[in-house]
């Protein structure tokens, strides 16, 4: 009997698989001994990773950018400069535009809401 898993299991480790990739690539750009060829090696690894993973179709806004992010990244490891400055900084801005996108999405409470409160009297 073959298993088949479920298409909602099959997106959350896709998921899953594309936030560890992201999470690991930004920590690596964000050490302050930052080593260019340690990020390339270790970001085609986590690729590896990546691609063994069935691809699924998202359309969350942020997922997708988070998809195209790994594809710039990939970009910038297989064609650098020497520096690698440029690249980095442009893939940290990009990191950091992902992470206020998913914020921005997330439930944020009123702090003060009982202090408006107006009843007409």
């Amino acid at each position: 009997m073959i298993y088949e898993i479920n298409e909602k299991q099959q997106r959350i480790k896709y998921i899953r698989v594309l936030e560890k990739f992201f999470t690991r690539t930004v920590s690596l750009l964000k050490l302050d001994n930052f080593d260019k060829d340690l990020f390339i090696q270790r970001t085609i690894k986590n690729y590896d990773e990546f691609t063994k993973t069935k691809e699924i179709d998202l359309y969350s806004d942020y997922y997708t950018d988070l998809k195209d992010y790994i594809n710039r990244t990939m970009f910038y490891v297989n064609e650098h400069s020497k520096t690698f400055e440029e690249e980095r900084a442009n893939l940290l801005k990009d990191a950091n535009l992902l992470q206020k996108e998913k914020n921005r999405s997330s439930y944020k409470k009123d702090k003060h809401k009982n202090q408006s409160f107006n009843d007409g009297y």
